[in-house]
């Protein structure tokens, strides 16, 4: 069964346009997508093979390996969600500016993609019916039919700096997330609410409900070691990643800051006398 990457409804297979909406139908990239993922849990990697004149969307920089047929196409995010949307997820996000199209010519081709958080990878299967809010830093690569609303505000208002921007995914299709450490995927039932921390969160299915808040007062938010959290109700799907990105940092520091301290000490010294 195929079914038109815009509106959904259900089209032959030797269809070249949707009879409802008149969209474009490339039946070759509607077909289900061929991939593996590789040294899972902890170094996992991405291989898609595509068929003659398929697609797949990529960051800018999660290629490892290709065939030689596969040609690149390189854009901007600012068709996906403007200029200063497309800076403003960039600088305080940390993305890139740069997204990749990845088209097989002339015969089937294999692309290799890894990200660069140490953790897995998974598929999300994205549908008319649900759709997901993935963290941006986590997001890999997508099918034709998949559209990353970058231009979408709902998580970013009140996060007080804590850089969570969140990309959410409408069409049909697939997307590809790497998350820090492994994956934890909950099923909530309807009604059923789990409390995730923003740093650990990776997605969410658009079926689930949620409100962001801080981690009890503003005491226990500043002084307390936890930042802000969100409440996300069932029924849906809530992807955790184990390891939190802003803890390893400090953990981190907290060995080589002493050392990066001391040597710029001795170096203004030595430039002093």
């Amino acid at each position: 069964m195929v079914r038109c990457p815009k509106c959904g409804t259900i089209v032959g297979d030797d269809a070249k346009f949707c009879p409802k909406c008149g969209a474009k139908i490339r039946i070759e990239e509607l077909r289900p997508l061929e991939y593996k993922i590789k040294y899972r849990p902890s170094y996992s990697l991405l291989e898609v093979k595509l068929p003659p004149e398929g697609k797949i969307t990529a960051e800018a920089g999660a290629m490892t390996y290709m065939t030689s047929n596969i040609e690149v196409k390189t854009h901007t995010r600012i068709k996906e969600g403007g200029l200063w949307r497309t800076i403003k997820v960039s600088l305080l996000g940390g993305e890139t500016l740069f997204i990749n199209d990845y088209i097989a010519r002339g015969d089937t081709g294999k692309v290799g993609f890894v990200s660069a958080p140490l953790g897995d990878i998974t598929r999300l299967e994205v549908s008319q019916e649900k759709g997901y809010i993935i963290q941006s830093s986590a997001y890999i690569a997508s099918t034709s039919g998949v559209h990353l609303d970058t231009e979408w505000q709902g998580f970013t208002k009140g996060l007080f700096g804590q850089n969570l921007f969140m990309i959410k995914t409408l069409g049909e299709g697939n997307v590809f997330i790497n998350t820090f450490g492994a994956i934890d995927k909950h099923e909530l039932k309807p009604g059923e609410t789990l409390v995730v921390d923003n740093f650990h969160l990776a997605a969410l299915s658009t079926t689930c409900r949620y409100k962001v808040r801080m981690f009890g007062g503003l005491k226990s938010t500043l002084l307390g070691g936890e930042g802000l959290v969100t409440d996300v109700t069932g029924p849906g799907e809530v992807y955790i990643q184990t390891k939190n990105p802003l803890e390893f940092v400090n953990w981190l520091w907290k060995y080589l800051g002493p050392r990066i301290q001391g040597a710029a000490n001795r170096g203004s010294r030595r430039i002093f006398f």
